[in-house]
């Protein structure tokens, strides 16, 4: 405040712009504020006119502070746990497991944070719900620091949410009062500045070990986080740095898969052999009707190699290693979520009634009472909510097809470039149309990805508006489920579609599948693994280390940026003696910096959760995918870390004790993943009509001669007139028979062209391995969430500790209480006592004998 010594809790400012309106808002206003006095805050307007702090309106800041008689009562409702005077813990002996991990923790004390940050919060310090009767019994060195700046924001806020302005049932809340424009801006204060020259606070402390890139190999200081921010941003930290340090496993071992391909490639891999090889240079059928000529088998011998890097017997290891990582991920971030619900003191959490939103109650006609709170509330029957359900359902079907036909035109793209390409005279080029292809349409998806992120982010919020959603809770878990389902299909039919129905359905030569007009596009002999590999590369390169790192560094910096320019101009007519003298105040600094909006940490958890996606989805066909996922979460923490303490005002602290819905989401992905992952195996790549040629037909057991037996054989002059090539004489003499990728028969068999006893051998194999591999997989991952339990031993005997230690010590004070009482009562007791029959005839008194 101005005096110096009160603290800021929290700041409304609101700006003059329409003065026709203006009046009706400034008694509203009055009747606001003068309702948060009669609570007890103490509030500090500006009753001058001040400078203009944003372009070239005026903007008023109302400071509000909570005195310590409003902390004590509010939390005492709230039953806000506070610390107490810390009795004396026993030390447990060391044992040998102990000894030996902390022989093993000391590895790690080149990330560890400072000294001085990680003693702030170490010990835990005991707490139980606040009480004025027992205010004695907590630690209360100095009141003005008893109550942590993200619990006096959060009691202030409590206030402003329940605050009257008016007399309708409607007409309270800070929410409402942003939404009818009496105020523009309501948000609690930094600490200080975060530069070199700032007096030491949270917020510096908060730069220097956590937003500057030179700590990236550093802990995370999530106490200090949940101590600055709240417990809800303190989760999401939380929650990011325990995903990034489980991806080092994943992706050190995918790393080696990888490495592993590259060195098996040049002695282990025989079909590469055979192709490469000009002595199995076998002719291939056209790629195209008419336009397309027959073709070499050795111009795909690149892609042959390529093909072995990502289909390899490791990566099926690597698969079900994927799987059983994703639970483990999973059922250890339960036991961190515990263990921090401990230390934050979130065991007992629960959430509070929430009110309706101020959409709702503008919207909504009907009234209905609320049992809970025993008032009318807006309420919306069931009947009216049938018709928005059912065109939100609708338009989410519409916005899923607007992707599904992205895809498809992707598709039309390749199908005519990769022709085209074929044709091409440059012998560099017709060799490589495939990879071109492929790269060039990645790229295109990419972007129209990124552009439909966009609209569907106004489409999912439209109709979560149009469904009237009663409360913010029942708001975002609408809006987060269409923005799920909208990015799932945006992101990943592509690679769904190149992973199980590319090469599927395309038909034989002389009778093949049309769509459109247009000839279904063919795997190369090798299989589709390098497109789908190049696909998910260039997708999730190109959406999570480029696209979403560069929004998370420029936006923000570019909105304050934008913001200071303003001011910049208009101060631009004074003099430089008025410019010194301007000094911007801790408040209005925070007002240039950029809110963090409505939906708060949503966009972050998004796009965490799409990346968990690329992770273990579709891992088996490229195992370099962890590693991408760790270099991209090093740089989102300190990039996200720099946004929070250097761009955005210090959000409302939100209370929360998980990640909420999104965890949810990542089990269902991490089900979902088994499938994905046995059906890569099975079906895109070559692994199972190898092991099968293997065991079945190969005469010495190895893979000589699986070419030819995975190739069967077309006569040519089958072709119809539409398929026949234009210049049958391209490879330089008559062609009598063409090969192409199928297990079929001989046209000189009995059955031509149909399916060989191989392709059934083939496909069973297949679908077995499909079925052992997700209940192996299952079984060990249901195997996994029973071997650990949700609640380490050590905190279980931790939290019971504590519950003996603060129940001991409140009888301990009940007790002192008592007997104090007691001493008070029999002390007044003999103060107001009537005097015995030897202290009424005190010698000194004159009797009767006294006188002649």
């Amino acid at each position: 405040m101005s005096d110096g010594i009160r603290r800021i809790d929290y700041v409304l400012s609101y700006s003059i712009t329409d003065p026709n309106i203006e009046a009706e808002r400034q008694r509203l206003r009055n009747e606001f504020e003068k309702n948060l006095e009669e609570e007890g805050l103490e509030l500090e307007r500006d009753w001058v006119d001040p400078r203009p702090v944003l372009g070239s309106k005026r903007t008023y800041f109302v400071r509000i502070h909570a005195p310590w008689e409003v902390l004590t009562r509010h939390a005492e409702i709230s039953q806000v746990r506070m610390p107490i005077k810390s009795p004396a813990v026993p030390v447990p002996a060391q044992g040998v497991l102990q000894k030996v991990t902390a022989c093993l923790e000391r590895l790690l004390d080149p990330f560890r944070l400072s000294e001085e940050v990680e003693a702030r919060f170490k010990p835990k310090k005991f707490t139980c719900p606040f009480n004025r009767e027992r205010e004695t019994m907590f630690d209360i060195k100095e009141p003005a620091s008893f109550f942590r700046p993200h619990v006096r924001s959060r009691i202030a806020y409590s206030i402003l949410l329940r605050n009257k302005f008016g007399h309708g049932a409607t007409e309270f809340g800070i929410a409402k009062a942003l939404a009818l424009g009496m105020y523009d801006g309501a948000y609690p204060l930094h600490d200080g500045d975060y530069d070199q020259k700032a007096i030491k606070n949270d917020r510096k402390v908060l730069y220097e070990q956590w937003a500057r890139f030179r700590c990236f190999l550093r802990y995370q200081p999530v106490d200090l986080i949940r101590d600055y921010f709240g417990s809800k941003i303190g989760f999401y930290f939380a929650w990011l740095g325990f995903y990034t340090w489980m991806l080092f496993p994943a992706a050190i071992l995918g790393l080696v898969v990888f490495i592993y391909g590259i060195v098996t490639m040049w002695w282990e891999n025989q079909v590469s052999d055979e192709i490469c090889n000009d002595y199995f240079n076998l002719t291939m059928c056209p790629l195209c009707d008419k336009f397309c000529g027959y073709w070499s088998l050795g111009e795909s011998c690149q892609s042959a190699m390529a093909s072995h890097l990502f289909d390899n017997p490791a990566t099926v290891f690597f698969a079900i290693f994927m799987s059983l990582w994703s639970t483990m991920f999973l059922e250890l971030w339960k036991r961190r979520r515990h263990a921090l619900q401990y230390l934050w003191d979130l065991q007992t959490f629960r959430q509070e009634e929430e009110r309706p939103r101020p959409q709702f109650e503008a919207q909504v006609r009907h009234t209905k009472r609320n049992w809970i709170t025993q008032e009318d509330e807006p309420w919306l029957p069931f009947i009216y909510r049938i018709p928005r359900y059912m065109l939100s359902a609708v338009l989410v079907l519409f916005a899923i097809a607007l992707a599904v036909g992205a895809v498809f035109g992707v598709i039309m793209y390749r199908i005519s470039v990769q022709a085209s390409l074929a044709l091409n005279r440059n012998e560099l080029i017709a060799t490589n149309a495939n990879l071109v292809t492929t790269a060039t349409a990645a790229t295109i998806n990419l972007t129209i990805i990124l552009v439909l992120n966009m609209i569907y982010s106004h489409i999912a919020e439209f109709l979560t508006e149009l469904e009237q959603p009663r409360t913010e809770t029942e708001f975002d878990d609408s809006f987060t489920f269409k923005m799920f389902l909208l990015q799932f299909v945006n992101y990943y039919s592509a690679i769904f579609y190149i992973a199980f129905f590319k090469g599927r359905l395309i038909g034989r030569p002389g009778k093949y599948e049309y769509t459109l007009g247009y000839r279904q596009e063919e795997c190369s002999p090798s299989g589709c693994l390098v497109e789908l590999c190049m696909q998910l590369g260039i997708t999730m390169a190109g959406s999570q280390l480029i696209a979403n790192n560069l929004r998370e560094i420029f936006l923000p910096k570019i909105l304050v940026w934008l913001n200071f320019r303003w001011l910049i101009k208009a101060m631009a007519g004074k003099s430089e003696e008025e410019r010194k003298k301007t000094g911007l105040s801790r408040w209005e600094l925070d007002y240039l910096h950029v809110d963090i909006g409505p939906r708060g940490l949503f966009f972050e958890y998004l796009e965490m959760v799409i990346q968990f996606g690329f992770v273990s989805l579709f891992v088996a066909a490229f195992p370099l995918a962890p590693l991408l996922a760790l270099i991209n979460n090093i740089l989102e923490i300190r990039l996200d870390a720099q946004k929070f303490v250097c761009s955005l005002r210090r959000p409302m602290v939100g209370r929360a004790a998980d990640i909420g819905v999104w965890y949810y989401i990542l089990e269902a992905i991490s089900t979902i993943s088994v499938c994905t992952n046995a059906f890569v195996i099975a079906f895109s790549s070559e692994f199972i009509p190898r092991l099968v040629y293997t065991r079945v037909y190969s005469p010495d057991g190895s893979l000589n001669g699986y070419l030819n037996f995975s190739l069967s054989y077309f006569e040519v002059k089958d072709f119809s007139d539409k398929n026949t090539p234009r210049d049958p004489f391209h490879l330089g003499n008559n062609v009598t028979f063409c090969r192409y990728r199928d297990l079929r028969e001989p046209p000189w068999s009995e059955y031509p062209y149909e399916y060989s006893n191989a392709f059934w051998h083939v496909l069973a194999a297949r679908l077995a391995f499909v079925v052992v591999f997700q209940n192996i997989t299952f079984l060990l991952t249901r195997f996994l969430d029973l071997l650990i339990p949700d609640t380490s031993y050590d905190l279980q005997d931790a939290i019971k500790m504590e519950e003996q230690l603060v129940s001991r010590a409140i009888l301990d004070f009940e007790l002192q209480r008592t007997k104090q009482r007691q001493r008070h009562n029999r002390f007044r007791r003999q103060q107001t006592a009537p005097p015995d029959e030897d202290e009424q005839h005190s010698p000194t008194t004159p009797g009767p004998s006294g006188h002649c």
